[in-house]
């Protein structure tokens, strides 16, 4: 018997924006651990030994004779305090409550604390006390059993929005956007009103959608080979022989919500015969107590369908051959059917599955058409319901193997030009273009000897790969020989169509790929960057980092036609400017000079010591004055550097910098520092 199980993921698109926020946010600090004062114990006991017998802090009189404790009982304690008699204690003096409310800061905050007796700070109020004031409303903990945000996280409600034709409306909301009226379809100007700082992002369905095939393609190679998509918040496991590998269906279930908790996604799972009821028990699960309108009957048997095994935040089981009891009292909506049908079911007074399942067939199908009927019979399981899987991409892999073993170099590489077509092809085939590759050479004693090559871009150039490998063929040890060479594709990328150059007589920009890849196989990849410039007067921070080959180039966002900026025609200013040219080595850190004699206020030295070595200046230029960026940091408000280009009698150019203008203390402390290189 076929057995499915349906996994709803009721916050998909907002739980993927907090997971990549979560990742882009930088890690939070760890407190430091307390250091052991055992030490210190110990020290302070073997001073008190030495020490005045005089208690301190303990609020004695000075002078008076107190021993310690092994000598207390020989002397009169002070007598103890009197504790107040029981008809006393209601008529002590208290501080009074303040009786004025405190205001909200005007920094913005989500709630001043309120003043408890004696004006002191109390805790603050939940959320929606915070929410009623108009404050922020900390995020609450993902339903449905999902994971809690980190601890001291209040964000607003975070809503997506999405157009739909001269409307814009949200797409899904997060749990404290709908405890504040805030639902799916909902005009988002109507959201803007009822809600004051509600936080808007924009909707990216097509990314929902990939990331969700992302996980039904993780779970097809975990859990079951049969995981299908069904429309944008749910999956299909078809767990047909396959639930007892992992514990039986409800250990299942239990395992795969608790993973995909820990991951940062909440779901619901509901296991049945039929697709139809496990996406109907999933998405509205029966009510634990009989309502009022319902059917207490149907609503027993719903309940005793299901297996306790499994029950709760857990997901629902339902027993084998019992899907119709459980299904009778869920309404109408469960069955996948149009919100037009729905609309006229519940005109004539039908609103459970009971109802719908006690009507004749025949005037249901030429009164409401054949959907109804069909998707009620799907989950009753009358009628098969195939499910459409998704398919695991297989790993591209050449084999070639050899009826007797080869042991030379020119072996290998003669093979290699017969794989390397071949897998050429395959890439071809499916659109896509290597970004590493391994080579295996399955040795006769089953030791293989491996190769790894990496490509700075991908590509599917035969000639260019086949290059790559025959540099590195001397790594391999043949031994008593190879009976097998097999080239893997342990990373690929899509690769469309190269653009090209439309004039004949233009020139195309040179590919830096081929070199980056020849260099990378000798000395690796990590090893080689280029520096990009960025907008910063200061030296060391004008300066960072970036992969060997740029990026490529994204298209602009399309400015507002009444944005003042485009008003500008002029060409951007290149960071660096080019009359004051920089040295070709920049020091990591500025390196301090010693002995340096110069004149002030802006005179260049005229002698210094750098590293031991002493230099005597011959020509100077300068000073090029930097100030400090005050308006990134506080502290940097009075902070002016000098710097002077100045060549040695050796010829040798250097860029050295003076701490302050020369005038004012404030501004540095007169020091030199040598900063770069030139030439």
């Amino acid at each position: 018997m076929q057995r499915v199980a349906a996994l709803f993921l009721p916050m998909w698109p907002i739980e993927r924006l907090w997971q990549a926020e979560r990742r882009a946010a930088p890690p939070e600090p760890r407190a430091p651990e307390p250091a052991s004062l055992d030490p210190l114990r110990a020290a302070a006991a073997r001073e008190q030994e030495h020490a005045c017998s005089v208690p301190r802090g303990g609020g004695w009189r000075p002078g008076a004779r107190w021993a310690r404790e092994d000598q207390l009982g020989k002397v009169a304690l002070p007598p103890v305090t009197r504790q107040p008699a029981r008809h006393e204690v209601g008529r002590r003096d208290e501080a009074a409550m303040n009786p004025f409310r405190a205001m909200p800061p005007d920094e913005g905050a989500n709630s001043s604390p309120s003043l408890s007796r004696g004006g002191g700070p109390s805790r603050s109020d939940g959320g929606g006390a915070a929410a009623a004031r108009g404050g922020k409303p900390p995020r609450p903990s993902t339903a449905f059993g999902g994971p809690p945000p980190r601890s001291g996280e209040e964000l607003e409600p975070l809503v997506t929005s999405i157009r739909n034709g001269n409307r814009v409306e949200i797409a899904a909301a997060c749990p404290a956007a709908r405890a504040l009226g805030l639902a799916p379809g909902m005009a988002l100007a109507q959201a803007r009103a009822q809600i004051a700082g509600l936080d808007i992002r924009p909707a990216d369905p097509e990314g929902d959608r990939a990331h969700l095939a992302g996980l039904a393609i993780a779970l097809a190679r975990r859990w079951t080979p049969t995981v299908a998509i069904h429309g944008e918040d749910t999956l299909f496991l078809d767990l047909t022989g396959v639930a007892h590998l992992h514990g039986g269906e409800a250990a299942m279930a239990m395992r795969l919500r608790r993973m995909l908790a820990r991951l940062g996604y909440s779901a619901r799972i509901a296991i049945a015969d039929t697709p139809g009821a496990a996406w109907a028990l999933a998405h509205y699960p029966p009510p634990r107590h009989s309502r009022s309108g319902g059917n207490p009957e149907s609503e027993r048997a719903s309940l005793g369908a299901l297996d306790p095994r499994l029950r709760g935040d857990d997901g629902l089981l339902c027993r084998k051959g019992r899907q119709a009891e459980a299904v009778a009292p869920l309404p109408i909506e469960a069955l996948r059917i149009d919100a037009a049908a729905v609309e006229l079911l519940h005109r004539f007074g039908v609103r459970r599955i009971a109802q719908l399942a006690a009507m004749p067939r025949a005037p249901l199908v030429r009164r409401f058409g054949a959907a109804i009927a069909t998707r009620l019979e799907q989950a009753l399981g009358r009628l098969p319901e195939p499910l459409h899987p998704v398919t695991p991409p297989e790993p591209i892999a050449i084999v070639q193997r050899f009826a007797e073993p080869i042991a030379t170099a020119e072996a290998i590489a003669h093979w290699l030009g017969t794989l390397v077509p071949r897998l050429t092809a395959a890439l071809a085939e499916k659109g896509l273009g290597a970004s590493r590759i391994e080579l295996v050479a399955d040795r006769v004693d089953g030791v293989p000897q491996r190769i790894r090559i990496g490509l700075a871009r991908p590509s599917r150039d035969g000639a260019h790969l086949l290059r790559l490998l025959a540099r590195r063929i001397e790594q391999i040890e043949p031994g008593y020989g190879v009976d097998a060479l097999t080239l893997h594709v342990r990373r690929a990328m899509p690769l469309g169509p190269e653009p090209f150059a439309e004039r004949l007589d233009e020139e195309a920009a040179p590919d830096l790929a081929t070199l980056v890849d020849t260099l990378a196989t000798r000395i690796g990849l990590g090893a080689m960057w280029r520096n990009r410039p960025v907008e910063s007067d200061v030296p060391e921070r004008s300066v960072a980092s970036m992969a060997v080959l740029d990026p490529p180039e994204r298209a602009g966002m399309r400015g507002k036609i009444d944005a003042v900026g485009q008003l500008d025609r002029n060409p951007a200013l290149h960071p660096w400017h080019p009359e004051w040219p920089k040295p070709a080595r920049l020091l990591r850190r500025p390196e301090r000079l010693d002995h340096v004699v110069a004149e002030l206020p802006d005179h260049a030295p005229r002698r210094f010591t750098w590293r031991g070595q002493s230099h005597r200046v011959v020509r100077a230029d300068g000073p090029e004055r930097v100030h400090g960026e005050w308006w990134k940091r506080a502290a940097e408000m009075h902070h002016i550097r000098d710097y002077f280009r100045v060549e040695d009698d050796a010829g040798r150019r250097y860029w050295l910098f003076r701490k302050g203008d020369g005038e004012r203390p404030a501004t540095g402390d007169l020091s030199w520092y040598l900063h770069g290189v030139f030439g």
